[in-house]
């Protein structure tokens, strides 16, 4: 099973620095990259710009389109009435399916501001210590993710420990 985890950075380039430590873990078996983009934000814009992961195939890379409506829904989408209002609805109603609600959506809104970055990365595989270890250097803060509470309150102990 795929974990996507969602890291807020308080730098433009955090996301991305974030991504090459993963790829260099992933050369080591640390863990298994299936998927990942990243969006920043510099302050002089008046949206983030988003970057995926390209050079994954298979049935674990989500492509294009995933990440493009996911980025919509949650940074470009106007609400220029109902009609608008009504398609932003039933996508929004089907990524709850897939575990990404109106609470996520909100949630990553409100953190990722002007002059932060955020790391959307679908995973597998993970050696939990090792990768934790190293990650915990980038100064990430973990905004969402669909491990169980009880995996997601021991990761978010295991970052608190390094502040």
């Amino acid at each position: 099973m795929g974990t996507l985890t969602v890291w807020k950075f308080d730098s433009t380039n955090g996301a991305e620095g974030a991504l090459e430590l993963l790829k260099r873990l992933q050369k080591q078996e640390l863990i298994q990259i299936n998927d990942a983009a990243y969006v920043y934000w510099p302050v002089d814009r008046k949206k983030p710009k988003t970057e995926q992961l390209h050079n994954l195939t298979g049935a674990g890379a989500l492509g294009g389109s995933f990440w493009g409506l996911l980025f919509g829904l949650i940074f470009f989408v106007p609400l220029l009435g109902l009609a608008v209002g009504a398609a932003v609805g039933a996508l929004s109603g089907s990524m709850a399916d897939v575990g990404i609600d109106d609470d996520f959506i909100r949630g990553v809104r409100e953190n990722v501001t002007p002059g932060t970055s955020a790391l959307f990365v679908m995973s597998s595989n993970a050696v939990a210590d090792k990768v934790i270890d190293q990650f915990r250097s980038t100064g990430a803060t973990l905004l969402s993710t669909n491990l169980s509470r009880e995996q997601e309150e021991r990761l978010r102990e295991a970052f608190a420990e390094a502040e």
